[in-house]
């Protein structure tokens, strides 16, 4: 299990706007290890995808 908390890298400022425009009720839902893949683009845990499903848009 990879360590959650602050890293060296700076997380990609795009994904950091997406998370931030999601209502208040799908941001509460995302745990530390969810975010942090989300923003320092690694594989996305399956319940995060589960979380997001309404918000995402697959890419051909």
């Amino acid at each position: 299990m990879q360590k959650v908390g602050p890293r060296k890298e700076k997380p990609d400022p795009e994904r950091m706007a997406i998370l931030r425009s999601l209502p208040v009720e799908v941001k509460q839902q995302i745990t530390g290890e969810e975010a942090q893949a989300f923003l320092y683009k690694e594989a996305l845990p399956d319940s995060l995808l589960e979380k997001l499903k309404g918000y995402l848009v697959e890419d051909d």
